[in-house]
């Protein structure tokens, strides 16, 4: 196992469209791996909803079927903002090769983000389409149908946007 795709975020709350990213990747035949990393803290926002414990949890739960597909708890053990570029560092340790999974929305802010230029060296990236924003020919292109944001679902909680596992639990988390 020498290829994986990191997928990172907050996930607070974790959503359909998590999932079906996950399940597209799982599905691409050069990756061996999802490795799915939760932040402790976005480095680009200054506080989180659900508790970091909470949001492993759920996205454990989530995943918890998928041969493939690794929750890891490197930024929540950290107990701080985690840039990118550590993240990566640390699993070259393990690994040859690492996709790195964004959202179209991050296209604009990336040359923003912590050592971007020696992070854009390490990592192949795959973005995922948000909002209509266009993506360079320079990225590969992950399609998915899920039109839904953590944001939105925070200020209007809709069950069936929350994956079937623990769609219940999350619900009454962001509703109480």
């Amino acid at each position: 196992m020498d290829t994986i795709a990191l997928f990172g975020g907050s996930f607070d709350p974790p959503h359909i469209g998590h999932e079906a990213i996950v399940k597209a990747l799982s599905e691409f035949k050069d990756i061996d791996k999802v490795i799915v990393v939760p932040t402790f803290l976005n480095p680009f926002k200054s506080q989180f909803y659900a508790p970091a414990s909470l949001r492993v949890k759920w996205l454990k739960e989530i995943f918890s079927d998928y041969n493939n597909v690794e929750v890891s708890e490197y930024e929540v053990l950290q107990e701080k903002k985690v840039p990118t570029i550590q993240t990566v560092k640390h699993l070259l340790k393990s690994y040859k090769k690492i996709y790195l999974v964004i959202g179209a929305d991050n296209l604009a802010s990336l040359h923003e983000w912590n050592r971007y230029n020696e992070l854009r060296d390490l990592v192949t990236f795959i973005v995922v389409p948000r909002d209509g924003i266009e993506i360079s020919q320079e990225f590969l292109r992950l399609n998915i149908d899920e039109k839904v944001s953590s944001t939105k679902l925070r200020e209007e909680i809709e069950i069936s946007k929350l994956p079937k596992k623990c769609a219940k639990e999350i619900y009454n988390f962001y509703t109480e």
